[in-house]
């Protein structure tokens, strides 16, 4: 007997086959929270590069991840697991922290839309910083969050010297804070969100914001404050 499945369902069985590795499924699981470039992948994982890479492309063909550039390092790519092909029962991993703290090079978009994002998300304490902060939030930044009825204030920005403490969990928002963090800040997520402020336009940052939004959405709720509940 001839079946003729179609094409969403034999899409489905090839992500589950290649969900079936071990190593591919903890490559999957790492980057549920966070993005990382293969190299960073390979070291946490204990994976030889060779059979990283072997790992990697079978993600890529079934559409689980994907590549970026970074906007920092041009020679490092990061990759980004693509949530919407995954089923809803897969588990977030969970993470104990005090506070979380969103770091982007100037503290002036990203990381000031994603602290107000995750207040509107999560009783868990959070706050932002830049590596190399601007003298000011950026503007559009602010009328963003305003026509999404979000606030930034107080809309001034800080360096990371004079806001991290020793348990924060760290959410760097941008490639280039990120690679300036390296092994300073060892335990950290990483989300490569474009910046909008290379472009400037109203879409651009809207598309941060949605960027941002749907990585907190799936954040938030695996993050608890030590000892307690977030409820």
């Amino acid at each position: 007997m001839n079946v003729e499945w179609s094409e969403s369902v034999v899409a489905r069985a090839q992500r589950h086959a290649a969900l079936g590795d071990p190593a591919r499924l903890a490559i999957v699981d790492r980057l549920l929270l966070g993005d990382a470039s293969p190299s960073e992948l390979g070291q946490e994982l204990g994976l030889p590069s060779n059979l990283l890479a072997h790992h990697i492309k079978l993600l890529e063909q079934v559409g689980l991840i994907e590549r970026s550039r970074s906007e920092g390092d041009k020679r490092r790519t990061y990759l980004r697991l693509r949530v919407e092909t995954l089923a809803d029962t897969m588990p977030a991993p969970l993470r104990t922290a005090p506070r979380v703290v969103f770091v982007c090079t100037h503290n002036s978009a990203r990381s000031h839309l994603a602290a107000a994002l995750w207040k509107q998300h999560s009783t868990v304490p959070t706050a932002s910083a830049g590596t190399e902060p601007a003298q000011r939030v950026h503007p559009r930044a602010v009328a963003t969050a305003r026509r999404h009825g979000l606030s930034l204030a107080p809309t001034r920005t800080s360096h990371i010297d004079e806001t991290l403490r020793p348990d924060d969990l760290v959410v760097a928002v941008c490639d280039n804070a990120h690679e300036q963090l390296g092994p300073r800040v060892p335990d950290r997520l990483h989300w490569s969100v474009p910046d909008p402020t290379r472009t400037g336009t109203d879409d651009a940052f809207a598309d941060a914001l949605s960027d941002l939004a749907d990585r907190i959405d799936r954040l938030a709720p695996a993050v608890h404050p030590p000892g307690g509940s977030d409820d």
